[in-house]
């Protein structure tokens, strides 16, 4: 099993798709990646040998990419910024509605937290 950034890489996959499970990692990034490692994009995961392994950990680590706890951190700070200054997203993200201008009257049931609920059945005697 290979653990990159503490995540366990899923071993029947090819490397570019298990890669994706990596958080701030998509198909693209994951061809970049794997193109300064050095490594064939079709390869399964657990057919790598330890110098690949090493080759994309190198990658991964020592990039220009922002992954996983660096990359939530910095969304988390973004976010702290705007609540802290009180903007119109702040106050959208404090209570839990969408911040990029959709509809709320119809739609996001889900950011509202609104149960929908379905009319008691009546069962006859």
């Amino acid at each position: 099993m290979i653990r990159l950034l503490g995540v366990d890489l899923p071993r029947k996959k090819k490397i570019y798709v298990a890669l994706t499970s990596i958080y701030g990692v998509g198909y693209s990034t994951a061809f970049k990646i794997l193109e300064q490692s050095g490594i064939d994009s079709e390869t399964k995961v657990e057919a790598l040998n330890p110098d690949e392994v090493n080759a994309l950990r190198f990658t991964l680590e020592n990039g220009e990419y922002k992954l996983e706890g660096d990359l939530k951190r910095l969304i988390n700070m973004n976010v702290k910024r705007l609540i802290d200054i009180s903007s119109y997203r702040g106050r959208r993200h404090i209570k839990g509605l969408p911040t990029r201008g959709q509809r709320t009257r119809t739609n996001c049931r889900t950011c509202r937290n609104v149960r929908v609920y379905t009319m008691n059945k009546k069962v006859k005697k």
